[in-house]
């Protein structure tokens, strides 16, 4: 499957099927200050792992950044 992460395609294997799994095979699990959106909406951590990805789907990881 095909999907869109941070603006670049990605082809995904079958063993991720959701978003949690996605956010673990990116490396970012476990680490914090950042938010996902797909589709331009933008998906608590707690539903994660309810979250089923589709072809095309368009996945944003939103870093949080500290400026002044």
């Amino acid at each position: 499957m095909n999907i869109h992460f941070n603006g670049n395609d990605l082809a995904i294997g079958e063993d991720i099927n959701n978003l949690d799994a996605l956010i673990d095979k990116q490396q970012f699990a476990g680490k914090k200050g950042f938010a996902v959106a797909v589709n331009e909406n933008v998906i608590p951590r707690k539903e994660w792992d309810t979250v089923i990805l589709k072809e095309n789907d368009r996945v944003l990881v939103i870093k949080a950044t500290q400026g002044g």
